[in-house]
């Protein structure tokens, strides 16, 4: 289920710092997707999201939807749902068991609160790979080689300065690639949808914290 967080990466919305093993282009661009996704209140998404294994066989495809407002978001794919109230991560399986977790604790994970902050800056390198066509394309690799994520390539479209796809690959080589199918800015997004609510989900539902 974390895998969905990589969709996030559409809300980049940090103002991001120089570093000198950087691309000044890669980053210029990356700064106009920060600027222009700081001026949206809220930012709801459809989007799908295909894996594929290190053998190249073919996992299949989901969709799922994303809303996100300031601090807070709330995801799902299929049954699973994942609800951030700015504080706590409810993280439910589709099943009988929900995983609580702190907002702090998220720090490996590419969570919309780390997308929101400077983790371009901390964790990792980036560079302009392409800009052919209508999209650039901006790679990006973690400076901690601890990290299970090889690489991340993400796709700008040139015209509507926002990411539309990004293509994650892990170190045994399984790829995921996320792509935004829908986005839909400044909607108004009911605050109790980014509150966690027991009772919508099974009575016997399991809650580790």
């Amino acid at each position: 289920m974390n895998k969905i967080f990589f969709l996030c990466l559409l809300f980049v919305g940090s103002v991001l710092g120089s570093q000198a093993q950087n691309d000044p282009a890669a980053k210029k661009i990356l700064d106009g997707v920060s600027a222009k996704i700081k001026t949206f209140k809220t930012v709801t998404a459809t989007f799908s999201l295909k894996s594929v294994s290190s053998k190249g066989k073919d996992n299949g495809t989901k969709v799922g939807t994303v809303s996100l407002k300031g601090q807070r978001y709330v995801m799902t794919q299929s049954k699973m749902e994942i609800i951030c109230d700015g504080t706590k991560i409810y993280n439910f399986d589709g099943n009988k068991t929900i995983t609580v977790s702190d907002v702090k604790d998220e720090g490996a994970t590419l969570s919309p609160q780390i997308l929101l902050s400077n983790f371009y800056d901390k964790d990792y390198t980036y560079k302009l790979v392409s800009s052919a066509g209508n999209f650039h394309q901006i790679e990006l690799v973690p400076n901690d080689k601890r990290k299970s994520i090889q690489k991340i390539n993400i796709f700008i479209d040139k015209i509507k300065n926002t990411i539309t796809r990004a293509k994650v690959l892990d170190k045994s080589n399984n790829i995921v690639e996320v792509s935004i199918t829908k986005q839909v800015n400044n909607a108004e997004l009911n605050d109790n949808i980014f509150k966690f609510n027991k009772a919508k989900y099974p009575k016997d539902v399991e809650i580790l914290d």
